[in-house]
C-alpha cells in the first residue's frame, strides 16, 4: 500500500502532465527547460562469474541435454490455479516434461540402494575367501599386461574423480564467496532505493519550478508585444506600403533631378547663344584680316599665287555651324517646377514612413491594459501549481516509505550474519563430502604410488615387498571407503540435481527469456476474480492491462514509474490542474487585443496635389527635336585646329618673309579662338545634350508614373484603413499561438520527463534482477548445479575405480600361496610328491608358512 501511495504521489506531483491535446499548430519558439536532476545508481545488476563460468555453461549444456523440453507454461498455470489433474493427460505431460530428471534420479536412487548392498555382499564374500578374498594368486602369462591395464584404468578413473571433486570444491567456494559478497550487493540495492525515494521530490520540484521558465518567456514576449505583434502586423502591410512610399520618394528625387536638368538647359542655351555670337564676330575679324593679308603684293608672285588662292578660297569655312538663338526657352517649365518644389515632398513621404514604422509602439500603447491582465493570469496559474503541490502529502508518504525501507534494511543486516552462519554450515558439509572423495582418492593414489614403486616383477606373489603390499592395502582401503561413502554422496547428488535442475529450468531460464512473466500475467491466475493481478493491486482496477512483463521491461529501460504503472488511471490530473483551462483564459485575453491603425497616413492630399502639379508642369511640351538638331551640329563648319594647322603648313610653302609670318600669326589666332571659345561651347553643348535627353526620356513617363505612385499610395492607405482589423486578428492569433505554444511545450516536456526521467524505476528492476537472476540463479543455483555435477561424476566413476582397485590390489599385496608349474623335462618326477594339486609348499624351500602347514596337516 505504501508503494502504491508513493506512485500516486508521483503522479500528483507531476500533475502538470495533463492529457492536453495541442490546441494550436503554430510551432512556437523552443524553450530550454534544462535536465531533470538525476542521480546515478550504484547497482550493476549483472554478474560475471569469471573462470568458473565455463563450468556453469557446461552444466547448462548438460541440463539442456537431459531436459530439452520447453517451459511447461500451461502446466504451471494449471498448477497455480489448482486445476492440475482436472484434465486427463496433465500427469502424462508433467511426467513427459520431468522424464529427463526422473530417469537420472531413479538411477541415482538405485545406486543408493544397491551399492551399500553390493558392498555388504562383497565384504561377506571376501570374508569367505571368495570374491578375491583368498590370498592366492594364480600365475598367468599376461599378468603384467593385466596389472598395467588395471593401474591405468584406475589412474584415469581417479583423475576424473579428482576433476569432479575440484569442480565441486570450486562451486562450494564460489557459493560461499558470493554469499559473503552479497552483503555489498544488498546494501547497494537499498542505497539505490533510498536515492530513488530521496531524489523524487527534487525532481518534482524541478518540474514545477520550470513553469517559471514558461511564464518568464511568455512575460518577455508580452513585454515585447510591440516588436513581436506590431512588427508582424507591420510586415503584413509592408508588402504594399513600402513599395508605394519608395515610389513616392523616388518621384520626389525625380522632381529635383528634373529641376536641375531644366536649369542646366536654360543656362546652357544662354551660354551657347552668347558664345556663338562672340565666336561669329571673332571668326569674321579673322577672315577680314586674312583677306587683307592675302591682298598683299607678295601673293602676286608666281611662287605664292597658287597658295594664296587656295587659302582665299577656304576662308568661307571660318563660320559658325550651330545656331542656338532660335531655340525655345524653358523658363515656364522651370517656374512651374520651382512652384512644385516649394512643397517638400520628401518630407511628406518621410512622415508616412515614420507613421508606418511607429506601428509596434502603437500596438504596445494600445495593449497595455490587456497585457496587464494576462500577466496577472500567468501569476495566478503559477500560484495554483505551487499551492496544489503543497497540498499533496509528499514528504509524509516518502518519510513512511523511507522508514519502511530503513527497517527492511536493518532486518536484512540483522539476519545476514545468520545467513552467513548457515552458509558456513553448508560450506562445511559440502567440504566434508569433498573430503570423503579426497580420502578415497588419497588411498587410490597412495595405492598406485606404493604399488607401482614397490612392485618387483622378479618377486613371487608370496615374496612381494612391504611397499607393494602396502599399496595393495591402500587400494582395498579406498574400496572400503568407496562403499561406505558413495551412497551418501549419491543421495546428496540426487537431491541437489532434482532441486537445482528444476529451479534452473522452471525459474532461471524462464526469467531470462521473460516467459516467467508471461505466466504471471495469465488472466485470473493469481486471483480467480482478477483479470490482471498487478493492476488490481496497484490501480484497484483488474481490467487495466498492467502486466508484470511490461513493468519489468519499462523499469529495465529506466522509464518513469508514472508510465510504467499506468498511474494516469489512478488519478485524474485534469480535475485538479487542467492546463487547457488556463490556456483558454489566456487565449480569450489575447483575443481581446484590438489595435487601431487608422491614424497612419502615408501621404496626405498636399503631397498628392504636388505630384499632380509636377505632372502638368509642361515638360512634355518642350521642342526636344529643335534642341537635338542643333546639339547634333558642330560649333563651326570646320575644325579650327585643323584649319590652323593647314594654314600654317601652307605658310611654310611660301618664301620666307612677311607674308609667311603673317599667315602663321593668323593660324595662332585661330587656335586661340578654338581653345578659348570653341572648347567651352562644346562643353556647354555636352551639358545641354545630357539634360535635354534626360528630360526627353522622363517627360513621357511622368504622367504615368505620377498616376501609378498615387494609385499605389491610395491602395496601401486603403489596405491599412479597411483590412487592418482582419490582419490584426490573424497576426494576433499567431501571436496567441506562440504564447500558448510555450505552455504546450511545458506540458509536453513534463509528460516526457514524467515518462522517462522522474522517478525512474531502474532500482526496482535491479532488485528483481539481484534477487532472482544474480543471487538465486547465478550465485546459488549455478553453484549448486556445478556442485552436484562434479560430485555426481565422482560417484559414478567410483564404480569402475572400485573394480579396478580390487583387481589391481591382487598384483600388489603379498599372497599366502602361489601357483607353481614344474618343467617336466628338467624336474624329476619325485617332485610330484609335493602333491598333484599344483600348490607349492613353501616349507620344502625352507620358508615356513603356517597356513600351508596347517592345511597339510589337515590334509
Amino acid at each position: 500500500m505504501a508503494v502504491e501511495l508513493c506512485l500516486l504521489l508521483l503522479l500528483l506531483c507531476g500533475s502538470t502532465v495533463s492529457e492536453v491535446q495541442p490546441l494550436h499548430k503554430s510551432p512556437p519558439g523552443t524553450l530550454d527547460f534544462g535536465f531533470v536532476p538525476a542521480k546515478t545508481y550504484d547497482t550493476n545488476a549483472y554478474h560475471e562469474p569469471g573462470p568458473i563460468g565455463i563450468l556453469f555453461r557446461l552444466v547448462h549444456s548438460f541440463l539442456y541435454l537431459v531436459q530439452p523440453n520447453s517451459f511447461p507454461q500451461d502446466l504451471i498455470q494449471k498448477l497455480t490455479q489448482q486445476k492440475f489433474g482436472n484434465v486427463q493427460g496433465d500427469y502424462q505431460k508433467a511426467i513427459y516434461y520431468e522424464i529427463g530428471f526422473i530417469v537420472p534420479a531413479a538411477l541415482g536412487l538405485l545406486f543408493v540402494l544397491l551399492l551399500p548392498f553390493v558392498g555388504l555382499c562383497f565384504c561377506m564374500c571376501r570374508c569367505c575367501d571368495n570374491c578375491g578374498g583368498e590370498m592366492h594368486q594364480r600365475q598367468k602369462k599376461n599378468a603384467d599386461c593385466r596389472r598395467g591395464c588395471f593401474a591405468t584404468f584406475l589412474f584415469v578413473a581417479s583423475l576424473i574423480i579428482s576433476i569432479g571433486v575440484l569442480c565441486a570444491y570450486a562451486a562450494n567456494q564460489h557459493l560461499t564467496s558470493q554469499v559473503r559478497g552479497a552483503k555489498n550487493l544488498v546494501h547497494s540495492n537499498f542505497k539505490d532505493l533510498r536515492i530513488f525515494l530521496n531524489n523524487t521530490p527534487g525532481q518534482i520540484d524541478y518540474l514545477v519550478s520550470q513553469y517559471n521558465t514558461t511564464k518568464n518567456k511568455a512575460l518577455s514576449d508580452l513585454d515585447n508585444v510591440g516588436p513581436l505583434l506590431g512588427s508582424r502586423v507591420q510586415e503584413r502591410f509592408a508588402k504594399e506600403v513600402r513599395p508605394a512610399l519608395d515610389a513616392a520618394l523616388t518621384m520626389a528625387g525625380a522632381i529635383r533631378e528634373t529641376k536641375e536638368a531644366l536649369e542646366n538647359v536654360s543656362v546652357s542655351v544662354e551660354v551657347l547663344q552668347e558664345g556663338t555670337e562672340r565666336l561669329h564676330s571673332n571668326l569674321t575679324d579673322v577672315k577680314i584680316h586674312l583677306s587683307n593679308t592675302l591682298s598683299d603684293s607678295a601673293c602676286s608672285a608666281a611662287q605664292a599665287a597658287s597658295t594664296c588662292n587656295i587659302i582665299r578660297n577656304s576662308l568661307n569655312q571660318l563660320n559658325i555651324n550651330a545656331n542656338f538663338s532660335g531655340l525655345p526657352g524653358v523658363s515656364t517649365q522651370v517656374a512651374k517646377v520651382n512652384d512644385v518644389l516649394k512643397i517638400d515632398l520628401s518630407s511628406l513621404v518621410q512622415k508616412g514612413y515614420a507613421a508606418f514604422n511607429n506601428t509596434p509602439d502603437l500596438v504596445l500603447n494600445q495593449t497595455r491594459n490587456i497585457l496587464s491582465d494576462i500577466k496577472n493570469l500567468l501569476d495566478f496559474i503559477g500560484s495554483n501549481i505551487t499551492s496544489f503541490t503543497k497540498m499533496l502529502p509528499v514528504q509524509k508518504v516518502l518519510a513512511d516509505l523511507t522508514i519502511y525501507l530503513t527497517q527492511s534494511e536493518a532486518y536484512v543486516q540483522d539476519y545476514f550474519p545468520v545467513v552467513e552462519q548457515y552458509d558456513f554450515y553448508r560450506w562445511l558439509g559440502c567440504l566434508i563430502l569433498c573430503c570423503m572423495v579426497i580420502l578415497i582418492l588419497v588411498f587410490y593414489y597412495l595405492g598406485l604410488l606404493c604399488g607401482t614403486c614397490g612392485y618387483d616383477k622378479h618377486a613371487s606373489p608370496t615374496t612381494r615387498g612391504c611397499i607393494s603390499n602396502t599399496g595393495g592395502n591402500f587400494l582395498m582401503a579406498g574400496v572400503g571407503f568407496s562403499f561406505l561413502f558413495s551412497w551418501v554422496l549419491m543421495i546428496i547428488v540426487v537431491i541437489t540435481f532434482v532441486t537445482g535442475g528444476n529451479i534452473e529450468k522452471l525459474v532461471c531460464e524462464p526469467f531470462e527469456d521473460r516467459t516467467l512473466f508471461k505466466v504471471l500475467d495469465t488472466p485470473y491466475l493469481l486471483n480467480r476474480h482478477w483479470r490482471n493481478y498487478l493492476s488490481a493491486i496497484v490501480l484497484k482496477n483488474p481490467e487495466i492491462n498492467l502486466t508484470f512483463e511490461k513493468v519489468y521491461s519499462d523499469c529495465k529501460e529506466n522509464k518513469g514509474i508514472y508510465t510504467t504503472l499506468h498511474l494516469e488511471n489512478l488519478f485524474n490530473i485534469n480535475e485538479f490542474l487542467n492546463i487547457s483551462m488556463y490556456t483558454e483564459d489566456v487565449s480569450l485575453k489575447i483575443e481581446h487585443i484590438n489595435v487601431n491603425l487608422s491614424n497612419i497616413v502615408l501621404l496626405d492630399e498636399i503631397g498628392k496635389r504636388n505630384l499632380l502639379d509636377f505632372s502638368s508642369s509642361g515638360i512634355d511640351g518642350i521642342n526636344f527635336a529643335a534642341y537635338l538638331t542643333e546639339i547634333n551640329k558642330s560649333v563651326t563648319k570646320v575644325d579650327l585646329l585643323s584649319f590652323a594647322n593647314d594654314l600654317e603648313a601652307r605658310a611654310d610653302q611660301l618664301p620666307k618673309g612677311a607674308l609667311e609670318n603673317a599667315l602663321k600669326g593668323h593660324a595662332n589666332s585661330i587656335r586661340m579662338i578654338h581653345n578659348q571659345q570653341v572648347v567651352p561651347l562644346e562643353q556647354a553643348m555636352s551639358t545641354l545634350n545630357q539634360s535635354i535627353r534626360l528630360l526627353q526620356r522622363t517627360s513621357s513617363e511622368f504622367m504615368v508614373k505620377v498616376r501609378n505612385v498615387i494609385s499605389a499610395v491610395d491602395a496601401a492607405q486603403f489596405l491599412i484603413s479597411n483590412d487592418a482589423s482582419l490582419v490584426i486578428i490573424q497576426e494576433t492569433k499567431k501571436y496567441m499561438d506562440m504564447i500558448i505554444g510555450y505552455f504546450e511545450q511545458y506540458v509536453e516536456w513534463v509528460k516526457e520527463s514524467i515518462t522517462m526521467e522522474v522517478a525512474a524505476c531502474k532500482p526496482i528492476a535491479n532488485v528483481i534482477d539481484t534477487a532472482v537472476d544474480i543471487f538465486l540463479c547465478s550465485y546459488v543455483i549455478d553453484s549448486v548445479n556445478t556442485f552436484w555435477f562434479g560430485l555426481g561424476g565422482c560417484s559414478i566413476f567410483l564404480i569402475p575405480a572400485i573394480i579396478c582397485a580390487v583387481k589391481l590390489s591382487k598384483y600388489y599385496r603379498r599372497m599366502d600361496t602361489e601357483d607353481v608349474y614344474d618343467d617336466v623335462e628338467t624336474i624329476p618326477m619325485k617332485n610330484m610328491e609335493n602333491g598333484n594339486n599344483g600348490y607349492h609348499k613353501e616349507h620344502l624351500y625352507g620358508i615356513h608358512n603356517p597356513v600351508m602347514t596347517s592345511s597339510v596337516e589337515q590334509w
